[in-house]
């Protein structure tokens, strides 16, 4: 058999950090591990090719040379995919499609034309179906009826990507979350009972991405990596220790979790011990009664602000999620999100418009109220959203707006990244090398932000104030702010569409 492995495009979403990238010649931030962890699952004797539409173009000759074309996608890469499917109907290439947006829930945005389904995690399904394949009997729908023990997941088939297109690696440690968020899917995506790989798993994986030469960051994949905190505490972080100290420090880690985690100061201790310097925690609103309709029960009853400053203090910085558009937020819930963006130093600010996705209980409760809506974009901070919202689409809208162009602006933007340095403490040891490639993003970066965008007074500002408060922290200082540059580019296509939405909901009486 010869497999092409493709992975869709990402629109230009503030995820995508597209125009970041630039300043450092890279085409992407991470590699598509599902799909390269697919790939070592299949027999070692068929041949594979990835391609990876985020930094590379897909061939007639591609799908010439392709038997079958495995495709993975998230709901955000909708489009990309369905032009993927298209392209293999055409070409009379054969589709085997699995992933988030290849699932149930999701069957009539466009499976049309799918030749086999993978629906859940494949660690069980694929044997199947690479058996009834050979044999010439494949079915048209696989789906796992448990979540399978992904202590016999495989090493991801690294040999298949240009790591010098991407600014991160990746990795996964394990799958599930303890919570059970009114708005989240995961718990349907991968089970509430957190499932973990073992010490040897993690050592092997991490093994691999020396061997093949990386040096940088790595992003532990996991939706709650502190799921299971004791594992975590007595096995896992004091090997990654262990291994990094004998590497010489090769990586940096990043991750997702609760915000529980400022509760539990050895479980940081050993995170940034480990090379943990990042970590994103969905705060969701600052508001109580939005916390308990979502049943984000581990934030509600806690000083948030607090609990931000206390990882920033043990040298974690935090990026923070946010949504707006819950049934019990008021008109007043934009400026308090601002407030609370400003004052918690959380720089990278994910805001998005609340949706609901297929299968979870706010779907459900919205679909018995009649108030959704067809399809969604499955970005929720392009501003669109998938449902009728309490507050009105256009209030929603344009307060979704204002967040975005406020917070991303370049006077608050630099004033969150003076406020985040002045609480950060660097927990871990490793030493920032300075390489030609960082020498060309600065100049680039400068050029760009200090000269020619509007609001550059205020980069100079940060750059003195960094020299002169926090030196040791400039490299990340000028990091953050490119960063702000791609979140401006993407606000501003944002604030148009916006727009556009606004003053057509404004033409329709019956909006």
């Amino acid at each position: 058999m010869k497999i092409l492995l493709v992975y869709p495009r990402y629109p230009d979403t503030f995820w995508s950090f597209k125009h970041a990238l630039k300043f450092i010649s890279k085409k992407a931030v991470f590699p598509p591990l599902g799909l390269l962890t697919v790939a070592a699952m299949l027999p070692e004797e068929w041949e594979k090719k990835l391609v990876d539409l985020n930094t590379t173009a897909l061939t007639d000759k591609d799908l010439e040379w392709a038997d079958y074309v495995f495709l993975s996608a998230m709901v955000a890469q909708q489009n990309s995919a369905r032009e993927v499917i298209d392209r293999c109907k055409k070409s009379g290439t054969m589709i085997v499609a699995g992933g988030p947006f290849f699932n149930p829930g999701y069957e009539d945005w466009g499976f049309d034309g799918i030749d086999h389904l993978i629906f859940g995690e494949t660690e069980d399904i694929l044997p199947l179906f690479v058996e009834d394949l050979e044999k010439g009997c494949a079915r048209h729908i696989y789906a796992c009826e448990e979540f399978p023990d992904i202590r016999k997941t495989p090493v991801p088939l690294w040999s298949l990507i240009d790591r010098k297109k991407y600014q991160s690696m990746s990795i996964q440690y394990s799958r599930g979350c303890p919570f059970n968020c009114e708005f989240c899917d995961i718990v349907i995506l991968n089970g509430h009972r957190p499932r973990t790989k073992d010490e040897s798993q993690v050592i092997a994986e991490l093994d691999a991405l020396y061997d093949m030469g990386w040096r940088g960051g790595v992003f532990f994949v996991d939706d709650n990596f502190i799921g299971n905190k004791r594992k975590l505490k007595s096995e896992i972080l004091p090997a990654v220790i262990k291994w990094m100290e004998e590497k010489n420090r090769p990586f940096t880690f990043f991750t997702e979790a609760s915000i529980n985690l400022a509760d539990d100061e050895e479980l940081m201790r050993l995170m940034t011990a480990a090379g943990f310097d990042m970590i994103f925690v969905g705060i969701e609103s600052p508001s109580e009664e939005s916390l308990a309709e979502c049943n984000k029960l581990q934030n509600k009853n806690r000083d948030l602000l607090a609990s931000v400053k206390r990882m920033q203090n043990y040298g974690l910085q935090v990026q923070g999620g946010f949504i707006v558009g819950f049934d019990s937020d008021p008109l007043s819930i934009f400026k308090s999100q601002i407030d609370f963006i400003q004052k918690s130093g959380i720089v990278t600010a994910m805001v998005g418009v609340l949706m609901a996705p297929p299968e979870t209980r706010l779907y459900k409760r919205l679909k018995k109220e009649n108030r959704i809506l067809p399809k969604g974009s499955g970005d929720n901070t392009d501003g669109s959203t998938n449902f009728i919202p309490k507050m009105g689409r256009e209030a929603l809208a344009s307060g979704y707006r204002h967040v975005v162009d406020t917070i991303y602006a370049p006077k608050q933007y630099y004033e969150r990244i003076k406020i985040f340095l002045s609480e950060y403490r660097p927990g871990n040891k490793a030493r920032f090398k300075i390489s030609l490639l960082h020498l060309i993003a600065l100049v680039r970066s400068t050029w760009a932000l200090g000269f020619k965008e509007q609001g550059r007074i205020h980069y100079w500002r940060l750059v003195v104030w960094t020299l002169l408060k926090k030196p040791k922290t400039f490299p990340l200082s000028m990091a953050l702010a490119v960063e702000g540059f791609h979140f401006r580019k993407v606000a501003e296509k944002v604030r148009v569409s916006l727009a556009g939405d606004v003053r057509r909901l404004e033409q329709t009486p019956s909006h």
